[in-house]
């Protein structure tokens, strides 16, 4: 067993709308497999739109609003399926019919934690949204992700209809823009060395490499 001053703890700043935090999360599996020792994630919440109501909005409306209709969307969308594509990522934009909010995600990624599902939990949410084209904020559908991850799928149910956890989420949210997160994904080594935006497996690895030396230095 890894002595637990070995094992590196890698922070997420991510939301589960971002087709960047989706690529990112694709980007460090790949850096991950070419790890030796041992690694924890920890998913951190992070809203990039948290004025969108509960029920969500049409998603072609929405992106006409914050994009224009000059085509820069489509080059947007262009270039993330090539990107993608790299990485083994099927984008799948046009599938994708609802713009949700992304509080209630964020709880289950939160629950989820406590049971060791959340790479799973993210994994999924990532997938409903991005490739299947699910509308992440009915709760029908977190239900059914919470039970394909292994999850009391009763338990979320209940927690979901109450205000279980919504404060914390927000306040974590807060507490990542008060270190100075303004744009995800964010990854945080070993609370020593933050690395901003989908960067490829070669520059996570070296900063996994740069964390676990500081690792050392500072137990010498």
């Amino acid at each position: 067993m890894a002595d637990a001053d070995e094992t590196l703890v890698i922070d997420i700043v991510s939301d589960v709308v971002c087709p960047w935090c989706y690529l990112g999360e694709k980007r460090l599996d790949a850096a991950l497999e070419q790890e030796p020792q041992p690694v924890v994630l920890r998913w951190r919440p992070y809203q990039l739109d948290p004025t969108i109501p509960e029920g969500g909005l049409d998603r072609a409306a929405y992106m006409e609003k914050k994009f224009g209709k000059d085509g820069r969307l489509k080059t947007v969308h262009d270039n993330l399926v090539r990107l993608g594509a790299e990485v083994g990522l099927p984008f799948a934009f046009d599938r994708i019919k609802r713009a949700p909010n992304t509080l209630d995600a964020h709880r289950l990624i939160r629950w989820s934690a406590s049971a060791g599902a959340q790479r799973d939990v993210v994994g999924r949410l990532f997938r409903a949204y991005f490739v299947e084209g699910r509308d992440i904020g009915d709760r029908a559908v977190l239900i059914d992700i919470a039970r394909e991850s292994g999850l009391d799928a009763r338990l979320v149910e209940k927690l979901l209809s109450e205000d279980a956890d919504k404060d914390a989420v927000r306040r974590e949210i807060a507490e990542a823009q008060a270190i100075g997160v303004t744009g995800v994904p964010f990854f945080i080594f070993a609370n020593r060395l933050a690395v901003p935006g989908a960067q490829n497996a070669d520059v996570l690895r070296r900063a996994m490499g740069q964390a676990r030396e500081a690792m050392k230095e500072a137990a010498a």
